[in-house]
């Protein structure tokens, strides 16, 4: 975001992100509100003990929590608000944290799919409340990694007095050097390169027991499969979120107006639309989530067609 200084101080481009800063505020409000109205349903109903919902719920709060951080630096760019340097790493260990969190749990979630339709007989003891707990906290600390190295780098280069200074606060501030954007990347690319290896393995496993299967279990094996395709199209758009910075730095170097208008297109298309639109579309495939879901947000009125649901 540092390259945006130059470009609120273009007066042809400033009416056209004035106006696309409201769209993203309105999209951000709408897309917390469903957010937030997924995760209500899961607290309110007893979806916290099995490990398919924890793991979705993670998603959700990682999501949330992504969104609101981003759209802070987003306003904070647009009025040229800057903070000191120290404080720009804490929000950008908790924002590098979660851009990671919700792949890996994605991950996780397949491996789950995988557990319950190649090994049936062992769901129960792999995938129990409290092997799901353990889970979210691997995930956590698995996620932490790329910003250990990232920061690690950035502590090496930076002088003692850097920290002090007022900075607009983005990615770019923390490369120095060219090799600190091939080490993030490089990262990055060797984390969906293991997350994809791993669902491509679950979704050949489920395929072999899809064929084999025949009735319900065929039905269950298909919806299992279909999931696993699911996650597979929500990691893809994680990885272009990664990618964006490299080609935003790429196009900036050809024409600004070209630059500013693939940043929004990036920034709606792979980091705002995902993060809400693939955890709404999961809730809503799952039945059991969707009763509930549909429950509360009638606030009640649903109750009649749906009395499991207290």
């Amino acid at each position: 975001m540092a390259a945006n200084n130059s470009v609120v101080g273009v007066e042809s481009p400033t009416y056209k992100i004035n106006y696309r800063v409201v769209i993203v505020q309105v999209l951000v409000s709408v897309f917390l509100f469903i957010n937030f109205l997924l995760i209500r349903t899961f607290f309110v109903k007893d979806f916290y003990t099995t490990m398919r919902y924890i793991l979705f719920a993670t998603t959700l709060l990682s999501d949330s929590l992504f969104l609101i951080i981003s759209d802070i630096l987003l306003i904070f760019s647009y009025i040229k608000i800057t903070m000191q340097v120290w404080l720009c790493v804490i929000i950008y260990i908790v924002s590098s944290l979660y851009t990671y969190v919700t792949p890996v749990t994605l991950t996780a979630m397949t491996l789950e799919r995988y557990v319950a339709v190649c090994r049936p007989l062992r769901h129960g003891e792999l995938c129990s409340t409290r092997r799901a707990l353990h889970c979210v906290l691997i995930i956590h600390s698995l996620s932490a990694i790329p910003c250990v190295f990232i920061l690690a780098a950035f502590f090496a280069s930076a002088s003692h007095n850097f920290y002090s200074q007022g900075r607009e606060c983005g990615v770019e501030m923390f490369t120095f050097h060219k090799w600190q954007g091939h080490l993030r990347s490089a990262v990055s690319q060797f984390y969906f390169f293991i997350m994809f290896i791993a669902i491509v393995f679950c979704y050949v496993k489920i395929m072999k027991v899809a064929k084999a299967a025949s009735g319900e279990d065929k039905k269950s094996t298909r919806k299992g499969l279909k999931t696993v395709i699911f996650h597979t199209f929500q990691l893809s758009l994680c990885l272009f979120h990664l990618w964006c910075p490299f080609i935003e730095a790429a196009v900036l170097q050809i024409n600004l107006i070209l630059f500013i208008n693939v940043r929004y297109f990036n920034y709606i298309a792979f980091i705002l639309a995902p993060r809400c639109i693939s955890p709404l579309v999961y809730g809503l495939r799952d039945e059991m989530f969707f009763h509930a879901l549909k429950y509360y947000a009638l606030c009640g009125l649903y109750k009649k067609q749906s009395p499991n649901v207290p």
